[in-house]
């Protein structure tokens, strides 16, 4: 797979804050790719960056196997945190006003808005001002506008900010359908949900520095701890118990169950298999539940975060 965007050593500084600090980021061709990263880590600035609305101190950005000029903003469209609708003007006038500013032909961009609002369902919103409109209202707006001149890259920041669970699910929909029709996705979010469910690639950073990035699967592969969740039924549970502990490394857990089960969490040692572990285990005990335990995005972020502290 190409990449469409490549960062190479990029850094930053404002003053004597150091903003980005040798940052290196491919965002592979028609990809979900999440940017991940605590308040203040630098996930701004590199995506100011990329819009071009500041430049780096040192470092290259390419776009589309080329340095990045000032004409590739017209491939790009970016959905801030920040929304920026007049809210005295009308939805339609400043969504065909905006939709101009990106090169659309007023024909084009009347064409395209009606089959955006119809499939949002927000014609009757037309002649409504923004004032008049409910915050998910005014991003569903302004959604359409970010992708009204279908730009090759698209950046989301906090995308589902104002969304109820309905609408969030409609705009992830539409964000799955935009990738299938050939766009590359910036995603920068602090919901880690949104990132198990859409992202197949991502990258960390914290501090002004890249702390890790690469395939979603490949990062949680590599933070997997061979731990298992296990529920088991059994008559003599003190002595399980014991023989589980000079075998494994053993901790409770908490999941939910339908029956009264053991619930605990094994480790197995380096060399061990899934397989051993469970052999061990039926021979011993009924088994009713067992599950490896995969770290989640939010496992991740957090124990990398808190060790690069």
């Amino acid at each position: 797979m190409n990449d469409l965007l490549v960062a190479e050593n990029v850094s930053k500084q404002f003053g004597k804050f150091i903003a980005l600090n040798d940052v290196s980021i491919a965002i592979p061709e028609q990809s979900i790719f999440g940017l991940l990263g605590p308040n203040g880590a630098g996930k701004t600035t590199f995506i100011r960056i990329i819009n071009q609305i500041t430049m780096p101190d040192s470092g290259t950005v390419f776009f589309n196997g080329k340095p990045l000029h000032p004409n590739d903003i017209g491939l790009i469209g970016y959905l801030p945190e920040e929304r920026g609708l007049y809210k005295s003007m009308k939805v339609g006038e400043q969504a065909l006003y905006l939709a101009r500013l990106k090169g659309l032909s007023k024909a084009q961009a009347k064409e395209r808005l009606e089959y955006w609002f119809k499939r949002l369902n927000i014609t009757h919103w037309w002649d409504k001002k923004i004032q008049e409109l409910s915050k998910g209202m005014a991003q569903k707006v302004q959604f359409v506008i970010t992708v009204l001149h279908n730009p090759k890259l698209l950046i989301f920041d906090e995308p589902f900010s104002g969304f109820d669970p309905l609408n969030a699910d409609i705009i992830k929909n539409e964000i799955l359908n935009l990738r299938e029709e050939g766009a590359t996705i910036l995603f920068s979010t602090h919901r880690m949900e949104s990132v198990e469910e859409l992202c197949e690639y991502m990258a960390l950073i914290h501090l002004s520095e890249k702390l890790l990035d690469g395939k979603v699967s490949d990062i949680k592969r590599a933070y997997k701890s061979n731990t298992f969740e296990v529920g088991l039924t059994t008559h003599n549970e003190p002595e399980l118990l014991k023989q589980l502990e000079q075998n494994f490394i053993v901790e409770k857990a908490n999941f939910k169950s339908i029956t009264e089960d053991l619930k605990l969490r094994l480790q197995i040692a380096p060399g061990g298999t899934p397989n051993d572990l469970l052999q061990y285990l039926v021979a011993r005990a009924q088994v009713n539940h067992f599950v490896e335990v995969i770290p989640s995005v939010n496992d991740i972020f957090i124990k990398t975060v808190t060790q690069n502290a």
